[in-house]
C-alpha cells in the first residue's frame, strides 16, 4: 500500500523539492512519448559540433600563432581537411545507425566485429570523452560569457559548477523535455552564424566595405621565427588535431538512435547529414571571416601580442575569434552583435547536452553487459537514466575544479578518445560488411554493401591517421591524461565485470543436490532481549511459534543491576524459556554475541542458527538515531556468518502509526521510484491496515529490515 515507513517519512522532505525540479514522475508506459522528432533530435544530439564552431577556428589560429600572423595563410588549407574529415566521418556513421540501430553505437559495433576487448576500449574513450565534453563546454561558454559579464569571470569555477548543475537538472526533467528548452538557443546561434557569414561576404564582395576586427591592428610575437621542414610540417599537424574538435559529438547520435522517433534510423542519418553540413559551412566561413577581418590571437597574450610594439599585458582579456568577427562584420554593440554573443555563450552550455545523452546511454548498455553498476540501467521517475545523469555531472564537476574552468588546459585533453572510437568502429563496419558479403548472394545488396565497406574502409584508414596525429601533437599538452583516464575506465570496467561473472557463478543454482538444498539438522533459536517490555514479549511469542528444535534468550551482562533485575523480572513472570547471561567485562554487545552463535555452529555444524532480534519501528528520521543501533550493527557482523538467520521482529510505535496515515493520503500520486517498480496494477484492491499494537506485514518488511536502520 505504501513504501517502509522510514522511507515515507523521508520522502516528506524530498518529494515536494524533487517534483519542482523534475516534475511529477512518469509511468513505464509513456516511454514512447518521450522520443524525438528530427527537429529536436538535432539540438538535443548535435548541439557539441554545431557549437565547436565557436572555440574551433579559434584553435587553429592559437597554434599557428606561434609561427607569427605569416603561419596564417595555412589556415584555410587546415579548415579544408577538418571538412574533409568531416564528410568522412559523418558519411561513415550513417553506415553505422543503420546497421546497428539498437544505441549501442561506436561500444556495440566495436564488440561485435573487433571483439570484447576492442568494446571496451571504445567505451572507455567515449565515457572519458563525454565528461570532457561537459568541461570544456561549460568553460568556454563561461568564458565567453566573461567577456561581457566580468563578475563571472572573477568566479568563473563557481559559475561553471552552477550551469553543471542546472543543465543536470534540466536533463534529470526528461530528454524530450531538455530538448526543447535546447532547441531554441541553438537554432539562434546557428542562424546568427549564416546571418554573419552572408552579411560579411555581402559587405566585402558587394559593398566593398573594408571590416576590420578590434585586434587588426595589433601584432604577434612569434615565438618561432622562419619554421620549415619537419617544424612546420608538425605545427601545421598540431593545428589540424585541434581544429578537429569541431568533430567531437559526431557519434553520439549513433549512441542516441533508440531516442529519435520511427523510422529511427532513417531520421538519425538525416540529422547525421544535417549536422555535417552546418558544422562544415559555419566552420569555414568564420575562419574565412577570420582572415578577411585580420584577426589576431596568440596562445599567450599578455606576451605575444603587441600594440604599437608594447606587449598587452596580463590584463587584457582575448575575446573569441567568433566574438571579434561579429564585431567587424555587425559593429560592436549592434543588436545582431549582441544576440549572436548571447546564443554563443548560451549554445556553448547547452552543448554539454550532447554528452549528457549520450553518456546515460552508453553507460546503461555497458550496465547491462555488466561492466558498470547496474543502478545505471535504472531508468529514474522521468524515464531519463538518472544515475548516469548524476554520474556524468560529478565527473565533469570534477575536472572544472582541478583545471580551473580554463578552457585552453581542458582541450589539450579533447578529441583523443572520441578518435579512438572513430578508427575502432569504422575497423569493426569494415569486418561487418566483409561477414555479410561472405554468404550474400543478392546482386544489389552486394553493390550496396561494397559501396558502404568502401565509405568505411576511408573512414578506418584517415580517422586512425588522424588519431596518431593527435596523439604525436597533443600528448606532452595534456592528451597524456586522457589516455589515463581511458586506463582508468577500462580496468574499473574488467574488475566490476570480474567480480560479476563471478557472484553469478558463485549464486548459480545447481542441478543436483547440494549444501543449499539439504535441510538443516535442527534449527537453535537465540532470542535477543535487554529488557522485559512489550516488543520483548511480542519477540518472545514469535519466536516460540516457529517451533525451533531448540530456543533460548540471551543478554548481554554490561551492567550487573540491570542484569539482576532481567533475571528477577523472568524469573517472577514464569517465563518457559531459559536465559542465558553473556559476561562482558569491557562491556561490548556486538562481540560476545558473535562468537556465542559461532561457538553454536562449531558445535553442530548442520544446524541452523537463528537469532530474532526486537526492534523498534519509529516514524520520524531523527528518531531513528536514537533506537536500533545496536541491532543495526548486530545484524551487519551476522550477514558474514555461515548458517545464521537473521529475523527482526518489529514494534510499531505512536509516531510510526502517524507516520502511516500521512503516507496513506499520499498514496493516490506517484511516489518515488515508483517507475522502477513498474506501472502500478489497475484495480488492484487496497490492503486493509493493521489494527493499533498489532504488526503490520507491509510495514514490518520494508522498515525493520537493515537498510531502514542506516
Amino acid at each position: 500500500m505504501f513504501e517502509g515507513l522510514r522511507s515515507s517519512v523521508v520522502s516528506k522532505l524530498t518529494d515536494v523539492p524533487k517534483r519542482i525540479l523534475i516534475g511529477r514522475a512518469l509511468r513505464s508506459d509513456r516511454l514512447g512519448e518521450t522520443l524525438l522528432p528530427k527537429r529536436i533530435a538535432l539540438p538535443v544530439f548535435a548541439s557539441d559540433p554545431l557549437s565547436s564552431v565557436a572555440y574551433a577556428p579559434g584553435e587553429v589560429l592559437l597554434v599557428l600563432s606561434i609561427a607569427g600572423v605569416s603561419a596564417y595563410h595555412f589556415s584555410p588549407w587546415i579548415a579544408l581537411a577538418v571538412v574533409v574529415l568531416m564528410f568522412t566521418v559523418v558519411a561513415s556513421y550513417r553506415q553505422n545507425v543503420h546497421a546497428y540501430p539498437s544505441g549501442g553505437g561506436d561500444y556495440e559495433v566495436a564488440t561485435t566485429n573487433l571483439g570484447p576487448k576492442a568494446g571496451l576500449t571504445v567505451a572507455s574513450a567515449l565515457l572519458v570523452d563525454y565528461v570532457l565534453t561537459v568541461a570544456v563546454s561549460i568553460a568556454s561558454g563561461i568564458e565567453n560569457l566573461g567577456s561581457a559579464i566580468p563578475f563571472v569571470v572573477e568566479h568563473k569555477v563557481a559559475c561553471a559548477v552552477a550551469v553543471i548543475v542546472l543543465l543536470t537538472l534540466m536533463n534529470l526533467r526528461g530528454v524530450k523535455e531538455s530538448g526543447k528548452l535546447f532547441a531554441i538557443p541553438t537554432y539562434v546561434f546557428v542562424a546568427g552564424v549564416f546571418i554573419m557569414i552572408a552579411w560579411g561576404a555581402f559587405r566585402g564582395v558587394v559593398l566593398g566595405d573594408t571590416m576590420r576586427a578590434p585586434t587588426a591592428e595589433y601584432t604577434i610575437k612569434a615565438e618561432h621565427q622562419g619554421l620549415a621542414g619537419f617544424a612546420l610540417v608538425f605545427l601545421l599537424l598540431r593545428a589540424f588535431s585541434s581544429g578537429c574538435a569541431a568533430l567531437t559529438g559526431v557519434e553520439a547520435i549513433s549512441n542516441g538512435v533508440p531516442a529519435f522517433r520511427k523510422p529511427k534510423s532513417k531520421n538519425a542519418a538525416s540529422t547525421l547529414a544535417a549536422m555535417g553540413l552546418l558544422a562544415v559551412t559555419m566552420f569555414c566561413g568564420i575562419i574565412v571571416l577570420a582572415l578577411v577581418t585580420d584577426v589576431r590571437m596568440a596562445e599567450n597574450p599578455a606576451a605575444d601580442l603587441l600594440h604599437n610594439g608594447v606587449a598587452v599585458g596580463s590584463g587584457y582579456v582575448q575575446n573569441p575569434v567568433i566574438t571579434q568577427v561579429a564585431e567587424a562584420v555587425f559593429g560592436k554593440g549592434s543588436f545582431l552583435f549582441i544576440v549572436l554573443a548571447a546564443a554563443t555563450a548560451l549554445v556553448l552550455f547547452l552543448a554539454a547536452n550532447t554528452a549528457y545523452n549520450g553518456f546515460p546511454v552508453l553507460g546503461s548498455i555497458l550496465a547491462q553487459d555488466r561492466y558498470l553498476p547496474r543502478q545505471l540501467h535504472t531508468r529514474g521517475d522521468r524515464l531519463a537514466f538518472s544515475n548516469g545523469i548524476v554520474l556524468l555531472a560529478g565527473a565533469a564537476t570534477l575536472l572544472v575544479v582541478i583545471y580551473g574552468a580554463d578552457s585552453t588546459r581542458l582541450i589539450q585533453l579533447y578529441i583523443v578518445g572520441v578518435f579512438v572510437s572513430f578508427t575502432l568502429s569504422q575497423t569493426g563496419m569494415v569486418r561487418h560488411w566483409n561477414r555479410l558479403l561472405a554468404t550474400e548472394t543478392d546482386q544489389v545488396k552486394r553493390r550496396h554493401m561494397v559501396r558502404s565497406r568502401a565509405i568505411n574502409t576511408f573512414g578506418a584508414f584517415f580517422t586512425g591517421l588522424v588519431l596518431v596525429v593527435v596523439l604525436g601533437t597533443k600528448f606532452t599538452h595534456g592528451a597524456w591524461v586522457a589516455l589515463l583516464g581511458m586506463v582508468i575506465f577500462y580496468g574499473t570496467m574488467t574488475a566490476i565485470r570480474r567480480h560479476y561473472d563471478g557472484v553469478s557463478a558463485e549464486i548459480a543454482a545447481p542441478e543436483g543436490p547440494s549444501d543449499d538444498t539439504v535441510r538443516p539438522s535442527r534449527v537453535h533459536s537465540v532470542l535477543l532481549i535487554s529488557k522485559i517490555h512489550r516488543p520483548t514479549l511480542r519477540a518472545l511469542a514469535y519466536a516460540k511459534l516457529m517451533r525451533s528444535d531448540t530456543l533460548e534468550a540471551l543478554t548481554v551482562n554490561v551492567d550487573p543491576a540491570e542484569t539482576k533485575t532481567l533475571r528477577d523480572e523472568w524469573e517472577r513472570r514464569g517465563i518457559d524459556v531459559p536465559l542465558k547471561v553473556l559476561d562482558s567485562p569491557y562491556r561490548e554487545v556486538t562481540r560476545p554475541v558473535i562468537e556465542y552463535v559461532k561457538s553454536l555452529r562449531q558445535e553442530s555444524p548442520r544446524d541452523a542458527v537463528s537469532v530474532i532480534i526486537p526492534e523498534y519501528v519509529v516514524g520520524h528520521w531523527y528518531e531513528h538515531l536514537l533506537h536500533n543501533q545496536s541491532a543495526l550493527r548486530l545484524k551487519g557482523r551476522l550477514l558474514f556468518t555461515p548458517g545464521v538467520m537473521v529475523t527482526s521482529v518489529p514494534y510499531q510505535l505512536q509516531s510510526s502509526e502517524a507516520a502511516k496515515k500521512r503516507a496513506r493520503r499520499r498514496s493516490e500520486w506517484n511516489a518515488p521510484g515508483s517507475v522502477r517498480r513498474g506501472p502500478l496494477q489497475e484495480g488492484r484492491p487496497k490492503e486493509p491496515s493493521a489494527p493499533r499494537g498489532r504488526p503490520d506485514p507491509g510495514s514490518a518488511e520494508s522498515s525493520s529490515g537493515p537498510d531502514a536502520n542506516n
